[in-house]
């Protein structure tokens, strides 16, 4: 199976790639629209900032070739932003894959921004979840976040509920890390693999 993660300006490819390994799989790193068009499923890791990592994406024409995309694919983190219409970080607007608008988390006294550490996941809906509980904890590292819409297939509470994944034809899209989610993190990798 050819698994294609795009190579961009991102922080956390290398834990992707460790975590595809330790499930048997053996991805390519790639940012050629070409590489990824033919492969059988694509990986959109994210860690960075929203309005640069768009410049990045157009300049390089990777903006046009993943909306174009018709394999099982997910985004992760600022992957799944970037994937929506418009984030508030940088003012800008996105893929627009997913019509939902990126905000940013208004902290409170008990609620600090970044929302940074293990948070449960909930109303669960597809084969991304198979086997997964509700409720069953996965890590986070963000500020900005999805809101509630048609599309959302898992929702996270932090200040204010979100959207902890989001679903729509072929794309899917977490807001949490997989990749640093152990056991569950590792099946839900695994769910998207089998798609």
């Amino acid at each position: 199976m050819n698994v294609v993660v795009i190579r961009y300006h991102s922080g956390n490819i290398q834990s992707v790639l460790f975590a595809l390994q330790r499930i048997g799989v053996t991805p390519t790193l790639s940012s050629d629209p070409e590489v990824i068009k033919k492969a059988d499923k694509v990986i959109f890791p994210g860690v960075g900032e929203a309005s640069g990592t768009m410049k990045e994406l157009k300049a390089s024409g990777l903006d046009k070739a993943i909306i174009e995309l018709k394999q099982p694919f997910i985004g992760i983190c600022l992957g799944l932003q970037l994937m929506c219409e418009h984030s508030e970080e940088g003012n800008v607007d996105c893929l627009g894959v997913f019509d939902l608008q990126v905000k940013k988390f208004n902290p409170s006294k008990e609620l600090k921004v970044p929302h940074v550490g293990w948070n449960s996941i909930s109303n669960l809906k597809g084969p991304l979840f198979k086997g997964i509980k509700e409720n069953d904890f996965v890590y986070y590292v963000h500020s900005y976040y999805a809101e509630l819409g048609k599309q959302t297939c898992a929702t996270t509470d932090y200040i204010n509920p979100f959207s902890a994944a989001l679903h729509k034809d072929n794309f899917n899209a977490v807001q949490f890390h997989p990749e640093k989610s152990g056991a569950t993190g590792e099946a839900i990798l695994k769910n998207f693999i089998e798609l």
